[in-house]
């Protein structure tokens, strides 16, 4: 079984509250803590009922590249039955709070805490908050890039607590990636995972690589190397880095740290800009 997952409640922090946040938006990477998701910086979407959201990441010159990620807020009795306007776009939907009733190509599913979907695109869906709490999850959404001779992805459906997390070699287990599609399935062109340390758990070099991240920090606390820096994270917040942008990691405990990971994969690099 896992812990729990951190969602943001907006509200506001008090007149008597000073600044001490750790906010970071620089070329290379950029940190947005739990404590600027307030009431002020909610979005709303067309054909969303009962539902805000937090943006942490969208398309933008000097930020995220291939992909947006919402925070979404779903009162009892709301939800859409026409939630994505782009036919050509995929989306993951990952649930931290409550529960999502969700139809896609006409089987209905429910979706608790640590469920997961990936939706196709061009899918045939709808989400709906049927029960009496609030309902939060992640969406994140990528334009697909389709490859001739490769078919769709199928939709998928799932709980992490129902997958067994893949150890990463030689680390006893300190850290591990729990995978909801196969890495050798190459009709996908972005993963999203969990990744999990325990205390004490470090990625012992710089990982500097190809794909964009975006990580969300969904239980724990540790210290981050992002480019030259290092940044204490926590719970609630969010971190997005751009490719090749060096990234290490110390897990100090006294818990697990684990985050929502997405990148992108799987297909050649675009040889003209803007394509």
């Amino acid at each position: 079984m896992t812990g729990s997952y951190y969602a943001p409640k907006g509200g506001l922090p008090g007149q008597e509250q000073l600044l001490t946040d750790r906010a970071m938006f620089t070329d290379a990477y950029a940190v947005i803590p739990k404590g600027t998701m307030r009431d002020i910086t909610t979005s709303f979407l067309p054909f969303w009922n009962k539902t805000r959201l937090w943006v942490i990441s969208r398309p933008l010159s000097g930020f995220s590249e291939t992909f947006s990620q919402y925070i979404m807020e779903v009162a009892p009795g709301g939800g859409s039955d026409q939630p994505e306007a782009d036919a050509e776009a995929e989306g993951v939907l990952f649930v931290v709070e409550g529960r999502a009733t969700l139809e896609v190509e006409g089987a209905t599913h429910v979706l608790e805490p640590g469920g997961y979907a990936y939706l196709p695109p061009a899918s045939t869906w709808s989400l709906f908050n049927k029960g009496s709490e609030t309902l939060r999850f992640h969406w994140i959404r990528k334009a697909y890039q389709r490859v001739e001779g490769l078919d769709l992805p199928d939709v998928i459906v799932a709980n992490e607590q129902d997958i067994a997390p893949t150890e990463m070699p030689g680390t006893d287990g300190r850290w591990a990636t729990t995978r909801f599609v196969d890495p050798a399935d190459l009709r996908h062109d972005m993963h999203v995972t969990i990744v999990t340390f325990q205390p004490g758990g470090v990625i012992p070099f710089p990982e500097t690589h190809v794909m964009e991240h975006g990580l969300y920090v969904l239980e724990g606390k540790a210290v981050y190397r992002l480019n030259q820096d290092w940044v204490e994270v926590e719970a609630g917040d969010y971190m997005w880095l751009r490719a090749f942008c060096p990234q290490a990691c110390y897990a100090g405990g006294p818990g697990p740290f684990r985050y929502l990971l997405y990148k992108d994969v799987n297909r050649h690099m675009p040889l003209r800009l803007g394509r």
